[in-house]
Formats: C-alpha cells, structure tokens, sequence
C-alpha cells in the first residue's frame, strides 16, 4: 500500500462515519415527511422509473434508498415475480423504508443494510438499479458506481439522480450559505466529496461514469420545487430533512441559530408567493448502461 492510498484511506472512513451518522438521524424526520417527499420527488421519480423500464419478473436494486419510494414505484412494474432490494447505509433508514412498504402493500421487496461502495451482491445479479440523490453524498462515489456496473447484467441500466448546483437549488443552500455567511463555518466547498452538489457538473458525472464501466449515458437536467406554507415550515423541514446542514445546526448555540435562521429568511425572501414560499431545485438525472 503506497503512502498517498494509506493517507486516504482514514479520511474516507470518517467521512463514511460522519455521512452514516447525519442519515441515521435524519430517518425520523424522513419518515414524518415521507408524503411531502414523495410529492416534491415525484418528477424525478417518474423520470427515472420510467427510464429504466422495468420488466415483470426482473430483479431491481435500489441504492441509498431512503424511505423506499423510488423503488417502490418499480416494484409495482416488475409484479409479484419480480424483486427489489430496496437498501441503505443508515440501519434506522432501512426500517423507514420496511415499513413505508407495509404502508403502500409492496410486497416483492426485501430491505438490507448496504454500503454502495462495496455492494454485497454477486456479480451479474440485476437487471436494473436506482439511485436518486444518494451518489453524490458517498465518500467514493466513483468506486460505489464501479459497484453498480459490477452487480448489473449484461444489458442492464442504471438510472440515477444527482443534485444541481447550488445557485439551482436555493432550497439546500440558502442555510448552508447563511451559516458560512456569518463566519460560523469556513467558507463552503461546493464540490468537496460527500457534499449535496459535488456531482453538479454533468461532465463530471458523465466521466465518473465513463470510468466505471458505463459506455452509453444520457444526462438530462429536471426541475422541481419544494412548496412550504410558510418560512417556519421550511425552516422545521430544513431541520428535519436536510442531512450535515440540520446536523450543523443542531451544534449551534442558541443565539448562533436565531442568527443563522434570520438570515436564511432574508435570503429566501425572494421565493415567497402569496401562498407561502416556492423554493426551486435541480435534479442531474442519468440513464447508463
């Protein structure tokens, strides 16, 4: 082992931890809002399921699933023949998903604890996989993509989200920025590894994915909004949702906080409406094989 990879190699791993560990408390608030999210996914969702294309009786694996919905609406196409294994890092977020599935009456699903990154499934194994807004926050996602192509049949595809830029998605940024705006943080780097926008760049996506075996790729950019009653929904949501950053916040002193939600308000002031606020994002979704 040279002395750069054995230098790496603790870096990776505590931000495995620390990716593990905001994820692992996000699942409560995820499962609480797994109808709003639902609903403010469901253009990328569709996207990406539709993309896919996938078949009765085939076996469908769904990475960094959160609360299961993406691979739930594949489950309902591949019919009680098929298979999903719907999976995540966060132990908390694959129950969440377990029992999202009993909710819904999928009943073709099996839910593991996996690491992308070092996929516990035999080679040629799938035929589809899914993965929307999970890659771009794994430590290495270049290896959890060489995953991927490992674990996919010949022929298989996979469909995978990324979030935008920051600029495109006021709705994840606007906190972060108020937070590294008022000095309680060092500046942000927008494309560090493991952070929300570090695969924003298509290029950058495309090449990773180029690097891992996949020879044909489609990029497509799709917006979305996040649509709140109020700026105290948005800001509970950001709380409850929002990974490092409510993480971030949590280790905040009071005063810090009341700072950094004053100006929060101000930045999104621009995105009110008469009904309340309409914060826009930007998905980078992709279909290889």
């Amino acid at each position: 082992m040279d002395t750069e990879t054995a230098s790496e190699e603790p870096r990776l791993d505590q931000l495995q931890q620390r990716v593990l560990d905001a994820w692992e408390a996000m699942a409560p608030g995820w499962e609480r809002r797994r109808e709003y999210l639902r609903e403010f996914s469901r253009p990328v969702t569709e996207w990406m399921v539709a993309h896919l294309d996938p078949q009765p009786g085939q076996t469908i694996l769904e990475l960094g699933a959160g609360t299961g919905e993406t691979g739930f609406a594949a489950a309902r196409l591949i019919r009680a023949q098929g298979r999903l294994i719907s999976t995540d890092l966060p132990p908390a977020m694959v129950q969440v998903a377990k029992r999202r599935a009993r909710e819904l009456g999928i009943g073709n699903a099996e839910f593991r604890v996996v690491d992308a990154q070092r996929i516990d499934l035999e080679a040629d194994s799938v035929d589809g996989i899914l993965c929307r807004w999970a890659y771009m926050l794994m430590p290495d996602p270049a290896a959890a993509l060489s995953e991927s192509r490992r674990v996919l049949r010949p022929g298989g595809r996979l469909a995978l989200a990324v979030m935008g830029g920051p600029v495109q998605n006021p709705w994840a940024s606007s906190v972060a920025m108020s937070i590294a705006g008022l000095g309680l943080v060092p500046p942000i780097d927008t494309k560090a590894r493991g952070g929300l926008f570090s695969l924003a760049d298509p290029d950058t996506l495309r090449d990773l994915l180029g690097r891992a075996g996949f020879d044909d790729v489609r990029i497509e950019e799709m917006e979305f909004h996040l649509r709140f009653t109020d700026f105290e929904d948005y800001w509970s949501f950001v709380g409850e949702f929002a990974g490092a950053v409510a993480i971030l916040l949590r280790s905040l002193s009071h005063d810090e906080r009341a700072a950094v939600k004053e100006a929060t308000e101000q930045a999104t002031r621009p995105f009110r409406t008469h009904g309340g606020y309409d914060l826009p994002g930007l998905s980078v979704n992709a279909l290889a094989s």
